[in-house]
C-alpha cells in the first residue's frame, strides 16, 4: 500500500514559489489588460476630441443678430477641390438666405484655376446681387487674387485689397510637356489609333502639329476674350485700362488701385466694421468633413487619378 508523500520542506518551498510565480504572472496580465483598456480609451477619446473639434457647429446660435457673412475662397479654383462652384455657390446662397446678413464678404487668396468653374461662381454672384439688392457682396483679397480668383473678384460690388496683394494676371494658358525627343533616344515608338484625324488633338507623345497649335491658339483667344468682357464688365468706368492690363501681367495691391482694378485697402475685420457695419464676422463656407478629407488623401484610385489629373492638366485651359 502507497503511503501519502510527506511534506517536506523543499516540496513546501517549491509549492510557494509556484503560487508566487502564477500570482506575479496573474498581476503581470491583470495589469496589462488594464493598460490596453487605458490606451484604448485615450485613443477613443483623442479621436473624439479631434471629431469634435472639426465639427463646424456653426453659426447657429448668432444668425439670429445682425452680422456679416464670410466666404472663403482659398487656392486653386477647380472641381475636386474645396473652391469649387458648388460649395462656393452654396455659401454665397446660405448667407444671402439669410436674413440677418448684412453684408457678404468673399475673402480671396487664390492663383486662378478653372475658367468654368470661376465663370459659374461669377454668374452666380451677379444674380444674387441683382435679387438682393440691400445686401452687397465685397471681394477682399489677402495674398493674391490672380486669373481666375481675379475672374471671381470683379463680379463683386467692390474689392478691397492689401497694398501688397498680388493682382491681376487676366490671361489664359494651356500647358503641358512634350516627349517625343525623348522617346526617341530611348527608342520607344508611339503607336496611337484613332477614327477621327484630330481626336489625337495635343497628344503629348506624339509631335505637335501645325493645325491643332493653331486651333488650340483660337480657344485659348476666345477664353481670354470672354475673360477681358467679365472685368470690364464689373469694373466700368473705374477701369483704367492700358496696353498691359490684359496681357497677364501682375500688380501690388497699391497699383491695382490706381489702374481701377481694385477700389480701396482693407481687410475682412475693417470692410465689417467700416462699410458694412456688421462687425460681428460669421463663416458661410463649406468645407469638407474629416471623412471627406481623409477619403480624398488616401483614396483606392491615387494612381488614377494622378493619370487623370496630368491628362485634363495638359489639355484643358486654366485661367492662371
Amino acid at each position: 500500500m502507497d503511503t501519502p508523500q510527506e511534506k517536506t520542506p523543499d516540496n513546501d518551498w517549491e509549492r510557494k514559489t509556484l503560487e508566487k510565480l502564477l500570482f506575479a504572472a496573474y498581476e503581470e496580465q491583470k495589469s496589462r489588460r488594464r493598460w490596453s483598456i487605458f490606451f484604448r480609451t485615450a485613443i477613443l477619446l483623442f479621436l473624439f476630441l479631434i471629431l469634435l473639434a472639426s465639427v463646424e457647429f456653426g453659426k447657429d446660435a448668432d444668425t439670429h443678430v445682425r452680422h456679416t457673412a464670410m466666404i472663403d475662397l482659398q487656392g486653386v479654383i477647380q472641381p475636386k477641390g474645396e473652391s469649387n462652384a458648388e460649395n462656393i455657390i452654396a455659401a454665397l446662397n446660405s448667407a444671402y438666405e439669410q436674413q440677418h446678413v448684412a453684408g457678404v464678404i468673399l475673402r480671396i487668396n487664390s492663383p486662378g484655376g478653372s475658367p468654368v468653374q470661376a465663370g459659374m461662381v461669377n454668374d452666380e454672384i451677379r444674380r444674387l446681387r441683382s435679387k438682393h439688392p440691400d445686401k452687397p457682396l465685397y471681394a477682399v483679397v489677402e495674398d493674391m487674387c490672380a486669373s481666375g480668383g481675379y475672374f471671381v473678384a470683379v463680379a463683386a460690388d467692390r474689392i478691397y485689397v492689401n497694398q501688397a496683394s498680388i493682382v491681376g494676371s487676366i490671361g489664359v494658358l494651356m500647358d503641358g510637356f512634350g516627349f517625343t525627343g525623348t522617346m526617341d533616344k530611348i527608342g520607344v515608338e508611339r503607336r496611337l489609333l484613332t477614327a477621327g484625324e484630330n481626336k489625337g488633338f495635343l497628344d503629348p507623345f506624339s509631335p505637335q502639329a501645325a493645325q491643332h497649335r493653331a486651333h488650340a491658339q483660337t480657344m485659348l483667344n476666345d477664353i481670354h476674350k470672354q475673360f477681358i468682357d467679365v472685368v470690364k464688365t464689373g469694373r466700368g468706368s473705374r477701369l483704367k485700362e492700358t496696353p498691359e492690363m490684359f496681357s497677364g501681367l501682375m500688380w501690388t495691391g497699391a497699383q491695382s488701385i490706381q489702374l481701377g482694378l481694385a477700389d480701396e485697402l482693407g481687410s475682412v475685420d475693417s470692410v465689417a466694421r467700416d462699410v458694412i457695419k456688421a462687425e460681428k464676422v460669421l463663416d458661410y463656407s463649406v468645407k469638407d468633413n474629416i471623412a471627406e478629407r481623409f477619403a480624398k488623401r488616401l483614396g483606392a484610385g491615387a494612381v488614377h487619378g494622378f493619370w487623370k489629373g496630368f491628362s485634363e492638366g495638359a489639355l484643358g485651359a486654366r485661367l492662371q
